[in-house]
């Protein structure tokens, strides 16, 4: 006994040694080097994830928010789809790293069907574990010039910084309904880029503002993306949602450089299904092959019940289309009640033609702002939060607009969808949905733009917020 306490001591004492100091010199030196790639130092979670999980403990511990901040679908996963999964949750072999074969087929049969994609092949769609990683396996194994739109979704920058790659960024304007006009791609273009090769990255209809590219609007980008040799990634992921059921792919106009992503999260409300893919032109058959080697050693491929179940969903029978027809309405209707009543008061918004997003910009309070001290986008978000419990999230920097801009993405989605689905069905689809009806099943919606309603009116009235 006293032989072990001995030796203990020695071992203790050590730590008093020169040895032992070396050891703490060594500890500490670790402690301050930095383990992280200088590129990202200052690298972050995505923020609308961040925030979305600080809003939902917010509501788990009792409290009531109006919860205006996360782009998840409140509808549910269609029934013939979930049966669809429960009757392959046996599978559980491998699947080919590029995706199912019957999936791909019937990938490329739904875009021919629905946007006149006529020359897609299954042999150049990638299908993965969601569309955000085949964007950043693109990312990180392109070699030139990456161009990001601003306003733009909150992962586009983040992943092209994660793939060691600069972002050059090209703004667009509230008065050009928040689209890229040719003539500034251009400029941008002809001032910044260095790679003879380039990538836009293009989500159309867009994620934050919710606005549509017409076909003239993409026909006139096209001319100077084949100008300049530049390549697009066009995120369409919202594509079935258009309220006009009008979609236009770039893709029809300019085939042979569109990278056409998508998936099933939004038109299918699937997002925790983990299922998206990327379809590559003949012309892009390097890249394509690249990304699926990159797949390959990463996620090997996307689960194989979720992708057996897809193929229920794009084969795109009456129940989905139905089932698709009323949400797309009712995202149509609580689209435009937000844009009437937020405008109604001097807010400036684009009316959106797709998808849960509008972003309106405060800038009528900029005086009243000026007086409270709130200098930037982000204090007046904790501003509304605190004082209206209404949450949304900054334009910038998370979507890339200027910090003293006060524009905000919101996200009309908090409300119960398939009690909402219930509803339109009995609505009938002759008529548009009214507002009564959204009074009836998208209540916390029409609550919450009327909190941030009487919020604006009182800083116009200067009246202190209650």
């Amino acid at each position: 006994m006293e032989v072990e306490t001995s030796v203990n001591m020695e071992v203790d004492n050590s730590f008093n040694t020169e040895e032992g100091n070396d050891k703490k010199r060594e500890t500490k030196q670790l402690e301050s080097r930095s383990l992280l790639m200088p590129h990202l130092r200052e690298y972050c979670p995505a923020s609308n994830l961040a925030f979305n999980e600080h809003v939902n403990k917010l509501i788990a511990e009792g409290k009531k928010v109006y919860h205006f901040a996360f782009g998840q679908s409140p509808f549910p996963v269609l029934k013939s789809a979930q049966k669809s999964l429960g009757e392959h949750a046996w599978q559980s072999a491998y699947l080919p790293v590029a995706g199912l074969p019957e999936l791909r087929a019937r990938i490329c049969n739904f875009h021919s069907k629905l946007d006149g994609l006529v020359h897609l092949q299954s042999d150049n769609v990638v299908v993965g574990p969601g569309s955000k990683e085949l964007i950043f396996l693109l990312l990180h194994v392109f070699d030139g010039d990456v161009l990001i739109l601003s306003p733009s979704w909150t992962t586009y920058k983040p992943q092209t910084l994660l793939a060691g790659k600069k972002a050059i960024e090209v703004s667009t304007k509230f008065e050009d309904n928040w689209k890229i006009k040719p003539k500034d791609l251009e400029k941008i273009i002809m001032e910044n880029c260095v790679s003879p090769n380039r990538l836009l990255i293009f989500c159309n209809p867009d994620n934050p503002t919710g606005t549509c590219y017409s076909a003239e609007d993409l026909e006139a980008l096209s001319v100077v993306l084949r100008k300049h040799n530049t390549i697009v990634l066009s995120d369409e992921i919202y594509a079935r949602l258009h309220f006009d059921n009008n979609h236009i792919s770039i893709a029809k106009v300019y085939p042979e450089g569109t990278i056409l992503s998508s998936g099933i999260s939004k038109w299918a409300s699937a997002g925790g299904w983990r299922l998206g893919y990327s379809i590559y032109p003949s012309e892009l058959k390097e890249l394509n092959k690249a990304v699926c080697s990159a797949a390959s050693h990463t996620y090997s491929c996307a689960p194989a019940p979720v992708q057996y179940a897809a193929v229920r969903l794009f084969c795109y029978e009456e129940d989905t289309m139905s089932y698709v027809l009323h949400c797309r309405r009712i995202l149509a209707a609580v689209a435009k009640y937000c844009y009437k009543q937020l405008t109604s008061v001097g807010v400036k918004a684009v009316m959106p033609t797709s998808g849960f997003y509008i972003f309106p910009d405060f800038e009528i309070l900029k005086p009243a702002f000026d007086r409270r001290g709130i200098e930037t986008c982000t204090q007046m978000c904790e501003a509304l939060f605190e004082e209206t419990n209404v949450a949304v999230m900054a334009g910038g920097p998370a979507f890339l607009r200027p910090t003293h801009e006060f524009t905000v993405r919101l996200c009309y989605i908090n409300f119960d969808g398939a009690r909402a689905l219930v509803g339109s069905e009995k609505f009938g689809v002759d008529e548009p949905l009214t507002d009564a009806f959204l009074h009836e099943y998208c209540l916390p919606v029409v609550e919450g733009i009327q909190a941030i309603k009487k919020w604006v009116v009182d800083h116009l009235e200067m009246k202190k917020p209650k």
